[in-house]
């Protein structure tokens, strides 16, 4: 199973390079528009630096994305960047990398490796989120079945978040959603079989 990987909370790393500033603005971002608007609203910030290249994906599996070289040479900054994003297998982000130039050239391979490498900076703030999607079930069990069933479904991955003990033993559970259909087969199963109440 390959995952995808976002962040939570904003980065904002400067990197100096030849005494060139590079200032990469890392954003979550749900969809193409709200990576526009962020985009638009990191350029207007910054309306003074040489360049605001940028890039982004989207998408559960990252398939939307764009970039900007945003008057750097073609291929220079806006596909480095959007490159490095898809080396983390990173998706629902947008990344701004502001340029504040210096007066000294990089050429064609430094502007690459520069905008590349403040995109790496900003991603190696902090670890990054693993984006899964999981399904619940809630299930009412005996307690004489409760712990064959806790053994067996944690076997399966199964993250058991809550367990409420009365007459009876309530789980909330939930399992990624890549793997729940052994899960719902045995939980059909034991259902049939009167263990348990799923809902």
């Amino acid at each position: 199973m390959n995952y995808f990987f976002s962040i939570e909370k904003d980065r904002e790393v400067e990197t100096k390079i030849k005494r060139s500033t590079f200032i990469a603005h890392l954003h979550y971002v749900g969809t193409m528009k709200e990576a526009k608007d962020y985009i638009s609203k990191i350029a207007a910030e910054h309306k003074t630096a040489n360049h605001n290249c940028w890039a982004y994906i989207v998408g559960d599996k990252g398939e939307t994305f764009h970039s900007s070289d945003a008057g750097e040479p073609s291929g220079t900054a806006g596909q480095p960047m959007l490159n490095t994003l898809k080396k983390y297998n990173m998706t629902n982000v947008a990344i701004v990398v502001t340029r504040y130039f210096s007066g000294t050239k990089l050429g064609i391979r430094g502007l690459i490796d520069a905008y590349g490498q403040s995109v790496e900076n900003a991603i190696a703030k902090s670890p990054l989120k693993k984006l899964v999607k999981t399904v619940g079930f809630n299930i009412t069990t005996t307690y004489d079945f409760g712990e064959i069933l806790k053994h067996k479904i944690t076997n399966m991955g199964v993250t058991i978040s809550d367990i409420e003990y009365s007459d009876k033993i309530k789980l909330k559970i939930s399992i990624e959603d890549h793997d729940k259909e052994k899960l719902e087969k045995y939980l059909k199963e034991m259902e049939k079989a009167g263990k348990i109440i799923v809902s």
